[in-house]
């Protein structure tokens, strides 16, 4: 495993533990404390979900054109950082979902050129376990995160400001890390001296085109997880002051399972792996939605939830990163990442209608009913698209 990949990491446990400390928060809140409806709240998460989405390509362009990924990943991963600072200022709704949307711009902006040094530093037949263990080392931040939103206000009654302070505290963390152990020259040498010139045309291909539609098209079926959680404490039986611990239940499953399914992918196809983890998401929807006991209900929903992340997460950026020459894999990484998001922006958006006109279980059990039926489809469009990467050729 390439040192870079663990630095990387790291980097993003860190920052992490920054953003999701915040997060964990955020649909109760918006729905509890300001009052917003489900509605709204869908348009809110759908924003939530979507603003990276809008500069994720740019990201990837940049890093792919200048030849200098480290420094695009290192200006995203500042721009988050200084986002938790103004946060600690922030008061109203509007001003907070401004800083909320420029710390969305900045992973935006850091994701295509992270993940392609994280490419370019490993072998094609072992991308999936060198994203595995970035995913790993990223979600033991994302369960720290509301670990540690959860202690302060156990410890701190409306310790809002103490998490907002402890946030930047790790994001400071985050950029320094990348900023001094990541070698600008290292990356830039290790893709420059393989590559081709970028060009557009690079983005053109077939496989590629595939793949964005197959991936955006499954994203439109995959409701956010705020919805998820918030689906299950409408069916009572714990105190709101544990939601954010949800989080946490995902991301360990996350956690746990990353490592393992990126494995998995490379020796039987990521593509297999990907619609797999979509029929997890589709058992998720049906278990909240099923006359359950709460208790198992949300363990089986978070642990399914953790499952679809673990096999689609990391996955569908090798598959990209994989599919596309090395002088456009940011690109085509941001290409892919940007579609998911946008789709699922509209997902949300369109989920809180659905919420709202039918009820939480109901409205789920059409989604996966709809997410099962697409699946067939799915699985046979994406048939071939790893292939080589099967019978050991680079890709």
């Amino acid at each position: 495993m390439a040192p870079i990949v663990v630095t990387l990491g790291l980097v993003s446990l860190l920052t992490d533990v920054s953003s999701e400390s915040v997060a964990a928060i955020l649909p109760l809140y918006l729905t509890a404390t300001v009052g917003l409806s489900t509605v709204a709240y869908g348009f809110v998460d759908g924003i939530y979900q979507g603003v990276s989405s809008l500069v994720r390509v740019v990201g990837g362009f940049a890093a792919d054109r200048g030849g200098h990924p480290k420094w695009v990943a290192l200006a995203g991963y500042l721009i988050s950082c200084v986002s938790r600072f103004v946060l600690l200022l922030a008061t109203g709704l509007g001003a907070i979902s401004a800083v909320i949307a420029a710390d969305r711009i900045g992973k935006g902006l850091r994701t295509a050129p992270r993940d392609a040094m994280i490419a370019a530093a490993s072998p094609p037949d072992q991308l999936g376990r060198a994203f595995g263990v970035h995913r790993t080392l990223d979600t033991i931040g994302a369960v720290l995160g509301p670990l540690v939103a959860f202690s302060l206000l156990w410890w701190i009654p409306d310790g809002f400001h103490a998490v907002l302070l402890v946030s930047f505290g790790f994001a400071v963390l985050g950029v320094a890390l990348l900023g001094l152990l990541v070698s600008d020259r290292e990356t830039r040498v290790r893709e420059h001296a393989t590559r081709e010139p970028f060009h557009w045309r690079a983005l053109a291909d077939p496989r590629l085109t595939r793949l964005l539609v197959v991936a955006g098209g499954l994203a439109l079926l995959t409701v956010g997880d705020g919805f998820v959680y918030l689906a299950l404490l409408d069916r009572g039986g714990f105190a709101t002051h544990w939601f954010p611990l949800m989080y946490v239940g995902t991301n360990i499953a996350y956690l746990a399972l990353a490592v393992p399914l990126g494995r998995l992918a490379d020796r039987v196809g990521r593509a297999r792996v990907v619609v797999g983890g979509h029929v997890a998401l589709a058992a998720a929807y049906l278990v909240v939605a099923a006359p359950m006991t709460t208790t198992t209900s949300t363990l089986a929903a978070l642990a399914l939830l953790g499952t679809f992340y673990a096999a689609t997460d990391g996955v569908v950026a090798a598959l990209a990163g994989g599919i596309v020459d090395p002088g456009a894999r940011a690109s085509g990484i941001a290409a892919a990442q940007s579609t998911v998001a946008v789709a699922r922006m509209a997902s949300s958006a369109g989920f809180g209608i659905l919420w709202f006109a039918l009820g939480p279980a109901t409205a789920l059990v059409v989604v996966a009913t709809v997410l099962g039926a697409a699946l067939p489809a799915a699985h046979f469009a994406l048939r071939g698209l790893d292939r080589p990467l099967l019978t050991g050729a680079t890709p």
